[in-house]
């Protein structure tokens, strides 16, 4: 393989010189989008050379007008498997399975290319790649069935020419939660720390220090989601969460108390750096202003030996501040990927939206105004 390229430049590159020449010939003077964006470590910006090995390569979206779609896409498709340069800046375009489900890898060939450039519509992508259209508007229920991995694969990205002028538009409007949902979320996250924060020093005083430092993991998990749900970033799954959280302002003060708390080998050490966490993202909220104060210091729990936050302080505090009835009085579960934490089911929005549905069944107006395309 060549000297590494970042996927998305690789991308942005493929479309400039490669695509959308072959596209003007196949269907001249037809709209169109262009944009590396879903899944990929390359959209979250984390990738490596290591990750040529699958799923990785010279690929895009290219989004036509739902009209298009069954006018030009098959044209386009079969004019780049024909005319495609078979390598570009050195990585081969054509793609083999692997024989482990839909997993592809770039293969040199000498046939034609099996491109990984989808043609497709907007509304339909976005449909399979969330579960809902966000061009007919987002309601509450949409932000609370949708796992946070998933805004951020198709909020993050590039957008390399936006002749449809929606494409933009719908990455702005998933951008970010509306204000009340954010608060929901917040302290639901809130609650998830509240249920365990004794369990540690109570693990550790029964003789269970394996089962303290499951919890105390537990629990550094939970802080690092809150920290980026504090500062606006969509929690990625398990493998980027440590990477998208070096990102964090917080990161350089509250990395090495986390770390200190996982290296920790009794309860009484792995208690008291996590009360400095707790201390530290309690500062936080305080700073961000959305709720009256609330105290920052840990106290004992109960009348027990044990260092908390008693973190359902802040959930409560959060909680009085949304106005939203319906989502003020929901339970303090939280988005999909808040209460579940299968891969197989938030890499399904037909499983997430299911399982969101079942502690959330009411139906709530629509947020904001929806997005013609």
């Amino acid at each position: 393989m060549p000297a590494f390229i970042p996927g998305l430049e690789l991308s942005r590159r493929f479309y400039t010189e490669a695509v959308r020449p072959l596209l003007e010939e196949a269907a001249p003077a037809t709209p169109h989008s262009a944009a590396r964006i879903g899944g990929g470590s390359e959209v979250l910006g984390y990738d490596t050379a290591r990750s040529a090995d699958h799923e990785w390569g010279p690929r895009l979206q290219l989004f036509l007008h739902p009209h298009d779609v069954p006018r030009h896409a098959a044209r386009i498709r079969h004019t780049l498997a024909e005319h495609l340069p078979k390598t570009f800046h050195g990585y081969p375009t054509h793609f083999a399975p692997t024989g482990d489900g839909d997993v592809r890898v770039m293969q040199f060939t000498d046939g034609p290319v099996r491109h990984r450039v989808e043609v497709t519509g907007v509304s339909s992508w976005f449909t399979a790649a969330l579960g809902f259209d966000p061009a007919s508007g987002i309601t509450p229920a949409d932000w609370l069935a949708t796992p946070t991995q998933l805004f951020a694969e198709v909020t993050a990205g590039a957008v390399f020419h936006d002749g449809l002028h929606v494409l933009s538009p719908l990455r702005t409007a998933l951008r970010w939660y509306p204000r009340d949902v954010w608060l929901h979320l917040l302290a639901c996250q809130w609650q998830r720390v509240s249920q365990e924060e004794a369990f540690v020093g109570r693990c550790g005083e029964v003789g269970d220090e394996l089962g303290s430092a499951v919890v105390a993991a537990r629990l550094v998990r939970d802080l690092m989601r809150l920290c980026l749900l504090m500062d606006r970033r969509y929690p990625p799954y398990a493998k980027w969460l440590g990477s998208a959280f070096a990102r964090t302002p917080t990161a350089p003060r509250l990395t090495p108390v986390l770390t200190a708390t996982l290296a920790a080998t009794d309860w009484h050490t792995r208690e008291h750096h996590l009360a400095q966490a707790y201390e530290i993202v309690a500062q936080m909220h305080n700073q961000l202003e959305l709720t009256d104060y609330v105290d920052p210091g840990t106290r004992p729990y109960r009348s027990r030996p044990f260092r908390v936050l008693h973190a359902e302080r802040f959930t409560r505090a959060l909680k009085a501040r949304i106005e939203d009835p319906v989502l003020r009085d929901l339970p303090v579960v939280g988005a999909v990927d808040q209460f579940i934490d299968s891969t197989d089911v938030l890499g399904r929005p037909d499983l997430t939206r299911a399982a969101a549905r079942a502690l959330t069944p009411t139906t709530r107006p629509r947020l904001g105004v929806p997005l013609n395309g």
